[in-house]
């Protein structure tokens, strides 16, 4: 069974679905309609229903709290190709604190020079936080796009520095 719980978080309300424990899709909305569209066609629910989704919810929490490594030990599914999923397990090894550049990456997705299908595997993430997309950011510096929107993006990197 598939379930949703949203959280209030200092950057706002967070939603997270999950199914048996693993992270579907999850980001700073309130609503569903903007997160099961996320979730790839093959284990997309086809229903989902309020309730207390556990150990996502607790390590938000923990997150909020200071414990920025807490989001890292839960299990997350996505589906997509051979490359990115690779590129969103790598991407979970980018420690809080040391966020990477597009070409950095790129590299530790073992694939230098697709710089593009590694911004690819962020804009295509669909467990926001559980997978830290915001740690990575232009080759200058700067912090590029986020689904979420440029103010949670630099709100969490302060958060993590």
């Amino acid at each position: 069974m598939s379930e949703y719980q949203t959280l209030d978080t200092p950057d706002g309300p967070f939603t997270i679905v999950a199914t048996d424990g693993a992270v579907l899709a999850s980001g700073w909305t309130a609503s569903l309609d903007d997160l099961v569209p996320l979730v790839h066609s093959s284990i997309r629910p086809s229903m989902v229903d309020p309730g207390v989704v556990g150990a996502a919810a607790e390590a938000v929490t923990a997150y909020y709290a200071g414990e920025l490594g807490a989001v890292a030990a839960v299990p997350v599914r996505q589906r997509s190709g051979a490359f990115l999923e690779h590129a969103w397990e790598v991407l979970r090894g980018v420690p809080a604190g040391a966020p990477v550049t597009y070409t950095e990456y790129a590299a530790k997705a073992g694939r230098p020079a697709a710089v593009r299908a590694a911004a690819s595997a962020c804009a295509r993430n669909s467990a926001a936080l559980f997978v830290p997309c915001h740690r990575v950011l232009r080759t200058d510096g700067t912090l590029g796009g986020f689904r979420w929107g440029v103010e949670v993006k630099r709100s969490l990197l302060a958060r993590e520095s």
